[in-house]
């Protein structure tokens, strides 16, 4: 396939509001997410008291424990302020677009809506109607929101329509070029920053990256600082880099296990300096094993959620010795 997304689609998990004792996976408390969003911890308590933008739960002794979902608003809630709109009025768009239990939202019908208007768009080689229904996409959603639920779906069916020549070579070239332009732009400054550091890389000779484009813009918005270094990467390219900036990890990307298999004593060298995550079709368990290394099998925005949600883990057992 010529579009190829970096991980297997993994199933969302769903949310839980229930009181919880202790700040488990997926509860974080007001520091955490102060340090997660870049939202100082006084401004997360103005928009929860004055708008209700944030809804945690509390401990026994009363210390509050907030969500992935109170995480994604505070993230909406910057891109639109950021983009000009009044507190109060972005926190009203917010709130107004969730949806009541048990009920279908005019936000959902909106997403599905817009992602039917992107698709038919690139199919028809149309940029501004396909940039439009991105921007009107982005307004609406989160980041992450947009990616997993109408850009990596929609990578995988391309993919799919393209293997059983549905879609031509000019109308693939046209979607990839034109999402990984808007991906690049996602990405601009995402290697700034005082969070940990990822280098990102495909393999030599390998040129689909997406997906990798993807996972970097998700775990840049939660403040990683991210090097990447694209397309046909020399592994010693990646080891000069990491021995230069000291990243936390670095992620390693082919659609091919040959090609980890064929690079494997430099990986496995390179593991040994860095933690080394593989990803893409090829990254199977055995080639994982192979290499000294870990195979990624979720999806780009799950996996970039689970690494910094493990590094993060990490970092407290450190604190507490």
């Amino acid at each position: 396939m010529i579009v190829d997304c970096l991980y297997s689609t993994a199933v969302n998990e769903q949310e839980r509001d229930q009181a919880t004792p202790d700040p488990g996976p997926g509860y974080l408390r007001i520091g955490q997410l102060a340090r997660r969003t870049g939202v100082s911890p006084e401004l997360l308590r103005a928009w929860e008291q004055r708008y209700g933008l944030l809804q945690p739960t509390r401990t026994p002794g009363g210390f509050r424990l907030y969500s992935a979902a109170d995480e994604a608003r505070v993230q909406h809630m910057q891109s639109l302020v950021s983009g000009g709109l009044a507190a109060a009025q972005a926190a009203d768009l917010i709130l107004s677009r969730e949806p009541a239990p048990g009920t279908v939202s005019a936000s959902a019908t909106i997403l599905d809506q817009e992602a039917g208007n992107l698709s038919a768009s690139l199919d028809r080689l149309d940029e501004q109607a396909a940039n439009t229904a991105l921007d009107r996409l982005f307004s609406a959603y989160t980041v992450e929101t947009v990616l997993q639920d109408v850009v990596l779906p929609y990578l995988h069916r391309l993919g799919g329509r393209w293997a059983a020549g549905e879609v031509s070579v000019a109308q693939e070239h046209f979607a990839s070029n034109l999402l990984r332009g808007r991906l690049l732009g996602l990405a601009q400054g995402w290697g700034q920053g005082h969070g940990p550091g990822a280098v990102l890389a495909c393999l030599p000779g390998e040129q689909h990256e997406l997906g990798l484009l993807i996972f970097g813009v998700a775990l840049s918005r939660r403040g990683w600082r991210i090097t990447y270094l694209g397309t046909n990467s020399p592994i010693g390219a990646v080891a000069d880099i990491a021995r230069s900036l000291l990243p936390a990890v670095a992620v390693l990307l082919s659609i091919n296990p040959d090609s980890f298999l064929g690079h494997a004593r430099e990986i496995e060298k390179l593991a040994r300096q860095v933690p080394v995550l593989i990803a893409g079709t090829g990254a199977t368990p055995e080639v994982a094993r192979q290499t000294q290394t870990h195979a990624l099998d979720q999806d780009p925005v799950t996996a970039a959620q689970a690494i910094d949600r493990d590094h993060s883990a990490r970092g407290n057992v450190q604190r507490r010795q």
